[in-house]
């Protein structure tokens, strides 16, 4: 057998023994369950988190988190200790910005989709390094290198979101408008994730992290209407300001 062969025989293996263990938790408590963790963090920051022997070693049998965080790559803001959760709990991606590439779109639709975890977590924080740049950068600046470049250029469209200019005195609007761009763009890029979502398998969350406080604020659960049969796993574009129908529109 090839090694192509034997890797694709593995991952199957991995795929079949992690869903078999699924826990079948609802989305509403795996919200629950993050609310809690934060506010024992915010409680007392320099709380233990939940690992031991036995926990990890139950690792070894496969992985079941119960929810799917996509976080910016700052080191201040680990979700896993943010959330005060242990290990296999929480399946975390993260990038500059929280921005969505093909990668990140896999890494989600595998969590949801063979991992089962019933909720995803969009969350930006306070003070964001990635959407301060893209605030400062102005149309025709001198160029920031091609990947930098390329970060900005991802960015930028979400300030059309904005009810005001975007600039430093509207950052933490700035950042609420990435999260809740990601949110739509995660919808728009990933059939699995709406798919999912449509049939109330996954649940989309948007938050905020704050520094200072240690707390993380949520939206309302981003509310997807039923597919037609006929257009399951479609590419249909998610409804227009899907991130808005946070009830009401509210955001984190």
């Amino acid at each position: 057998m090839s090694i192509l062969r034997r890797l694709a025989a593995l991952l199957l293996v991995l795929v079949a023994s992690e869903a078999a263990v699924f826990t079948g938790e609802t989305p509403a408590a795996a919200l629950e369950r993050l609310r809690s963790g934060n506010t024992r963090f915010v409680k007392n920051a320099s709380a233990a988190l939940p690992i031991d022997e036995a926990r990890r070693q139950a690792q070894v049998k496969g992985q079941t988190p119960f929810a799917i965080v996509l976080s910016c790559a700052d080191s201040r803001v680990p979700p896993e200790v943010i959330f005060n959760a242990g290990l296999g709990e929480i399946f975390v991606v993260r990038t500059a910005g929280g921005v969505t590439d093909k990668a990140v779109l896999a890494s989600i639709e595998y969590a949801a989709e063979h991992l089962k975890a019933p909720l995803l977590v969009v969350m930006g924080h306070e003070s964001c390094g990635a959407v301060k740049t893209a605030v400062e950068t102005k149309p025709g600046a001198p160029s920031l290198g091609p990947n930098l470049d390329a970060l900005v250029g991802a960015i930028r469209p979400s300030f059309g979101r904005m009810s005001g200019a975007a600039d430093m005195d509207h950052l933490r609007e700035a950042i609420l408008a990435n999260v809740e761009q990601e949110v739509n763009d995660i919808l728009l890029r990933s059939a699995i994730v709406k798919h999912l979502a449509a049939e109330g398998q996954l649940q989309l969350v948007g938050a905020y992290y704050e520094f200072s406080t240690g707390l993380v604020r949520f939206s309302e659960p981003v509310h997807m209407p039923a597919e037609p049969a006929s257009k399951a796993g479609s590419e249909a574009k998610p409804p227009a300001g899907a991130a808005h129908k946070q009830e009401g529109g509210r955001r984190p």
